[in-house]
């Protein structure tokens, strides 16, 4: 975190380039230098090597309408890589130049606290979706898993989960008042988080109440409109809605707890 304070403010001053785009340069730099970041996009494709060699996985089921377990683990690792960046990554990031006045400085330049918020959530954005295009690509090389038949709205449904995802993301940034809180509370939320999209249990051998109640969430709901996508109906719209419901209340409430200083 120290490196950003020294690198982020000299280069929202560099010659030739526009505010915003000499912050994203930087952030982009200082993202790719933090190991635990790289890791972040890695490993959830590794997570799902390591499900693929497990000979049962990739066995055809009768309980699971002719599917195998590696072909519902594709979304469902996808999505972590969603997870992953918006509620470990991100608001550490943020809460941490926060804490170390970064933001209080940048206001004193041309430069709005908010380019800097709106850089990281983009960055991070592209690098979660990064991650979950290449799990398709690793299901889809490694174990033969089909592509989704209907792409349309298996993107639409991966961009308002990754949506939803960055907004929880800023609410913790929001309520967090160190780095170290923002991990901790990240944290907590990420294992429920996990839960719901069916990592442990798939969504559709949960007990119906069970299955109703992740509906409501937002990444139980990614995780059936993902699902339907990937058997080739557009997901229903009553998953589609949650995710939009989640994206916009979790935005309003971090941008009125949110404190620049």
């Amino acid at each position: 975190m120290t490196e950003s304070a020294t690198t982020t403010a000299p280069a929202a001053g560099t010659r030739g380039a526009s505010p915003r785009v000499a912050v994203l340069r930087a952030e982009v730099r200082l993202y790719g230098r933090d190991l635990s970041n790289v890791l972040s996009v890695v490993f959830p494709p590794a997570l799902l090597l390591v499900l693929g060699l497990v000979p049962t996985f990739r066995e055809v089921s009768e309980d699971l309408d002719g599917l195998r377990v590696i072909d519902l683990y594709v979304p469902v690792v996808a999505l972590i890589s969603l997870i992953t960046a918006a509620l470990q990554v991100f608001p550490p990031i943020l809460t941490g130049y926060r804490e170390l006045g970064i933001l209080r400085r940048m206001s004193t330049t041309p430069v709005r606290p908010g380019t800097l918020l709106s850089a990281q959530m983009w960055l991070n954005g592209v690098a979660a979706l990064v991650s979950a295009a290449t799990c398709l690509a690793v299901g889809r090389l490694a174990f033969d898993v089909a592509l989704p038949r209907e792409a349309g709205g298996y993107a639409l449904a991966l961009l308002l989960a990754a949506a939803a995802s960055l907004a929880m993301g800023a609410l913790v940034a929001a309520l967090a008042k160190t780095a170290k809180h923002a991990t901790g509370i990240g944290t907590a939320v990420y294992f429920p988080a996990l839960f719901c999209t069916g990592l442990w249990i798939p969504v559709q051998a949960m007990p119906d109440a069970l299955a109703t109640a992740v509906g409501f969430t937002p990444f139980g709901a990614a995780a059936r409109a993902l699902d339907q996508a990937a058997a080739g109906a557009w997901p229903s719209w009553s998953h589609l809605v949650v995710l939009a419901l989640w994206t916009a209340v979790t935005s309003a409430a971090a941008v009125r707890w949110f404190r620049w200083e």
